[in-house]
């Protein structure tokens, strides 16, 4: 008798989210020989075999203010997808990371009997902490890609597990520079230089100025460094180019697309938004400078919420402040450009991160993937 075969419900928010879908997805058909999964999915989802009901840039939206204005919209893409799962019930639903559309779907699909997993927990150990006790009701199990987030949950009497960092998984431990100069087409012993401004269109649009703008000062310095900006799609590479050729062009400054891991192995320094970046960096070994910037009215809503003294997550994940850290009006050309310089002045500064980094990085590394894969397969049998 052939097995059946298990359908699972599936939705995903961000470039992030769509690698760690995909990843997932192949560690499940390891697992277990017939299953089926649906749902808002990116190219690596899709690619994995995840049939697309929407696709993942729907749920790319930042911040308070910017959610209020695309909020008829996600309500209608959250509301079909809560019918369309109730009528053909999943034999689990799986939500991965986007907590505030993600959740809303669990709570409903779980009261209609439907177990509900989330990957990577909500932030609510951050800002919001009383958001953790309702989390309980709307899944069975919690999959934490940090060390401290289960006991954290538990102490709302949800149930987490910690299975790992996808990325710390996939990144190496003795990460090669020259190798990956050697994949950008970098020749030389030069100073090299990451960009990263974000994914996303806002990101982009609060981050980019300030970024060059400090590399353009750090070249008064440092004249045979070399600038690498990485962005994370093809539709955003015009833009960019544009505002460096127009403002800076005599800044020996190469465009990229897609490729962050190399860029960040290869750079001796980085430039970051807060986020995912920030922690493939950390993985990377690169010293860095992170800054995040949203609209003055989402600022000042969330800084009155936060309840942790940092928001990068090396500084998280360390307990302390290991890399500069600026936000929204601390975000300035010279101020960015002070700290890319002290990596390079401070000897002690900079082997004190690649230590902590390393540490880090060993502790991040669970076989994600899998051991997802495996708490979920418990579920389901």
């Amino acid at each position: 008798m052939s097995e059946r075969q298990v359908r699972i419900g599936i939705v995903a928010g961000e470039i992030s989210g769509d690698r760690l879908g995909g990843a997932f997805i192949r560690a499940m058909q390891n697992e277990m020989a017939s299953v089926q999964f649906e749902g808002v999915a990116g190219p690596e989802m899709v690619a994995a075999g995840c049939r697309p009901i929407a696709h993942i840039d729907q749920l790319s939206v930042m911040g308070l203010v910017e959610v209020i204005r695309k909020y008829p919209g996600l309500r209608r893409l959250r509301n079909s997808l809560i019918r369309h799962f109730i009528s053909r019930p999943p034999d689990m639903f799986v939500g991965i990371d986007v907590p505030d559309f993600n959740l809303a779907i669990e709570r409903r699909l779980k009261h209609h009997g439907i177990p509900t997993v989330h990957f990577v927990c909500p932030q609510a150990w951050a800002w919001r902490p009383s958001r953790a006790r309702s989390i309980g009701k709307m899944v069975d199990l919690l999959l934490a890609v940090f060390p401290f987030e289960p006991a954290f949950f538990s102490r709302y009497g949800v149930d987490a597990k910690f299975v790992g960092h996808p990325l710390a998984d996939l990144l190496p431990l003795s990460p090669d520079a020259g190798a990956a100069r050697g994949d950008l087409g970098l020749t030389g012993t030069g100073l090299v230089v990451a960009i990263l401004p974000g994914s996303r269109g806002q990101e982009i649009d609060r981050l980019l100025g300030p970024f060059v703008e400090a590399a353009h000062l750090f070249y008064q310095n440092y004249r045979g460094a070399r600038f690498v900006l990485c962005v994370a799609r093809k539709s955003q590479i015009g833009l960019v180019q544009r505002y460096v050729s127009e403002n800076f062009p005599r800044l020996p400054c190469e465009i990229v697309c897609g490729v962050a891991h190399q860029v960040l192995t290869a750079a001796d320094i980085a430039v970051v938004a807060s986020g995912t970046a920030s922690l493939e960096a950390l993985l990377c070994r690169t010293p860095m400078v992170v800054c995040y910037r949203m609209a003055s009215p989402t600022y000042h809503i969330i800084s009155r919420m936060v309840t942790i003294p940092h928001i990068a997550i090396p500084n998280i994940l360390a307990g302390r402040g290991l890399v500069p850290e600026l936000i929204q009006n601390a975000v300035t050309p010279e101020a960015i450009c002070e700290h890319m310089c002290s990596w390079l002045e401070d000897t002690e500064k900079r082997n004190g991160f690649l230590d902590v980094s390393k540490t880090l990085h060993r502790g991040l590394r669970r076989d994600a993937a899998k051991s997802a894969a495996r708490a979920v397969n418990r579920i389901l049998k």
